[in-house]
């Protein structure tokens, strides 16, 4: 990435009248520093979006040398998407719930932006999962990228899904429930976490695998080395219907006898952080703890 920027994408959910809100106030700041501004073709910016330049929004990551996330970790993990193949750095503007991952706030906004333009900001790479669909047969039927999880997960059903993991071809188990999530060591707190799985620190190599409402409470979560290949196979059961998902955007259906192989990707995703950026602060503020006489 060169520096000062001279190319700033914005990403967000303009329906949204708070990410709208922040996409005003960014669009005559970036304008004033002679950056060009890029969003997507159809962003609705009205009068105010004269000056920029439109792309398709498949094609951002491909244009900008920053892209900033405006909205909550969805938004983040979205544009994400769309420049892991370009090596272009985030920066999220959380005006969503959590925030794990777009940790600036908004009144930080203005202050943080500039000096992602001039490089000040803390970059933190971030490794992401590679996803392969296969056929009964071996032949691949979609591929994709995802910086938090890929899900194996049932679909239009309330029925169990049957299934079978694998990691570097050894038979793990064989089990019954709504589905698995393999998780990045980023991804661990967001719905592996809600499944009962660990917090891992997230420059762990590694992955985590864990199963959706199991049947048996002794199917529990597995953390494993992040060079595994991990396989999971549906098996056949009456009304079986499932689906994998990437950073919660579908993939494809899965059937009877495909599988799902997930691995460590060779792409990596950068995230841009304010100086003094803390993990552990970061928790300890989105999930309440510290909240006693010792908190600091």
């Amino acid at each position: 990435m060169a520096f000062p920027v001279r190319r700033c994408a914005l990403v967000g959910r303009l329906s949204d009248p708070r990410v709208a809100e922040s996409v005003a106030a960014l669009l005559p700041h970036l304008s004033a520093r002679q950056v060009q501004v890029i969003v997507g073709e159809d962003a609705p910016l009205g009068q105010t979006g004269q000056h920029v330049l439109r792309v398709a929004e498949r094609e951002i990551g491909a244009h900008a040398d920053l892209v900033i996330a405006i909205g909550g970790d969805g938004t983040l993990l979205y544009a994400a998407g769309l420049v892991a193949r370009h090596g272009v750095p985030l920066l999220g503007i959380n005006r969503g719930r959590l925030g794990f991952l777009t940790d600036v706030m908004p009144q930080d906004m203005f202050v943080c932006v500039d000096a992602a333009l001039q490089g000040r900001l803390q970059a933190d790479e971030r490794p992401l999962l590679a996803a392969c669909l296969r056929s009964a047969n071996g032949q691949p039927v979609a591929e994709a990228l995802a910086l938090n999880d890929v899900v194996l997960q049932k679909h239009a059903t309330g029925r169990m899904l049957d299934f079978e993991t694998k990691v570097d071809g050894d038979y793990v188990n064989t089990h019954a429930g709504d589905g698995i999530i393999v998780a990045s060591a980023t991804g661990s707190t967001a719905y592996a976490l809600s499944c009962g799985g660990p917090i891992i620190e997230p420059h762990l190599d590694v992955l985590v695998m864990t199963p959706i409402c199991p049947h048996t409470l002794s199917d529990r979560p597995i953390v494993v080395s992040a060079r595994s290949l991990i396989e999971v196979e549906l098996l056949e059961r009456p009304d079986t219907y499932a689906q994998v998902a990437c950073d919660g955007i579908v993939l494809g259906e899965i059937a009877p006898g495909d599988r799902l192989q997930v691995k460590s990707a060779a792409e990596r995703i950068t995230l841009l952080h304010p100086d003094g950026h803390d993990y552990y602060r970061l928790l300890r503020s989105k999930l309440h703890w510290g909240r006693g006489s010792f908190e600091r």
